[in-house]
């Protein structure tokens, strides 16, 4: 319990900001080189190199994979000094490697930090997902609403027509029906090819970037750090894991989960004030990308703290030796 008492996100949160640099520095050397493991590995390597130096008890319950699967940075890894709070950690060293691989937008570094205990320790399955922005009434839209249904449900609390609704959606085989349900009510659709971590936390600012709702299924443990960004930033957003196998649903269960069916809304899914911070690989509509000059590497991170709601945006310039 006292590692819960102890979690001083005010200071803990530059920590995780030059956590998420160091991965982006690492990686921006393999931008457009078509080695996505390489890239991921590179950041994996410096986030890990980065959190190991914070005066933390960490474990990483959203990683790069099970022990088996991953060298490093695996859910389960404990990470950081061992002297200091004991909190979860979720992390994507890289969100976004074919992004980045292929020299594509939205490419970033994520990481997000709360008490022990306090994010949900998402199996690496399926996560049917569904967030909007802030000022909407609770439960506006819902995961057990048809996608039609959720845009004529948004379109009317926000006082617009459905075609005036703009919803972000992973261009995959699997949601060709529900792009198609979308369309037929007249609202818009922004494609994705990768990165919904970034598409969700796009709901949170749709004066800027546009986009209204996300809707879809992608990985679950971006779905526990896309609802730690929307927990700082304001906005709703519900998850729901879906299951291929009985493998996977074994899986659940050795995480914890007991109910497969569940709902988990953005408050069940981080269920304490929490830390994020992601920085631009590529360049997006969240962060720039890494920017090379003749003597250093720039970058640009969003940190955010959901206790003050805080949003700060940083340029870091690292000297290239």
């Amino acid at each position: 319990m006292s590692g819960r008492t102890d979690f001083n996100d005010r200071l803990l949160s530059l920590g995780l900001a030059r956590v998420s640099e160091a991965a982006a520095h690492a990686s921006a050397r393999l931008i457009g080189r078509g080695d996505e493991k390489t890239a991921d590995q590179a950041a994996v390597n410096a986030m890990r190199d980065q959190l190991n130096m914070l005066d933390i008890k960490g474990v990483v319950v959203i990683g790069e994979g099970e022990r088996d699967e991953a060298p490093m940075l695996y859910i389960g890894e404990e990470v950081g000094s061992g002297n200091g709070p004991e909190v979860d950690i979720a992390l994507d060293p890289l969100e976004g490697t074919t992004l980045t691989a292929k020299d594509m937008p939205n490419a970033l570094t994520v990481i997000a930090m709360a008490p022990r205990g306090t994010l949900l320790h998402a199996p690496d399955v399926y996560m049917d997902k569904l967030a909007i922005g802030p000022g909407y009434p609770e439960n506006v839209v819902s995961l057990d609403m048809s996608p039609a249904e959720r845009v004529r449900a948004l379109a009317k609390a926000r006082g617009c027509k459905d075609s005036d609704i703009t919803v972000c959606i992973l261009e995959r085989p699997r949601h060709e029906d529900m792009i198609a349900a979308v369309r037929e009510t007249g609202a818009a659709i922004r494609l994705i090819t990768d990165g919904d971590v970034a598409g969700v936390i796009h709901t949170a600012e749709a004066e800027l970037t546009g986009i209204d709702m996300y809707m879809g299924s992608g990985g679950a443990p971006e779905g526990v750090l896309a609802a730690s960004a929307l927990k700082c930033m304001g906005g709703q957003m519900w998850g729901r894991l879906l299951f291929r196998n009985d493998d996977e649903k074994g899986r659940a269960r050795s995480a914890g989960i007991t109910d497969l069916d569940r709902i988990y809304s953005r408050d069940e899914l981080v269920t304490a004030d929490v830390i994020f911070a992601a920085t631009g690989v590529t360049n997006g509509s969240i962060v720039a990308g890494v920017k090379r000059e003749p003597h250093y590497l720039q970058t640009e991170t969003i940190l955010m703290r959901s206790k003050t709601g805080s949003v700060r945006r940083m340029i870091y310039r690292n000297p290239i030796r």
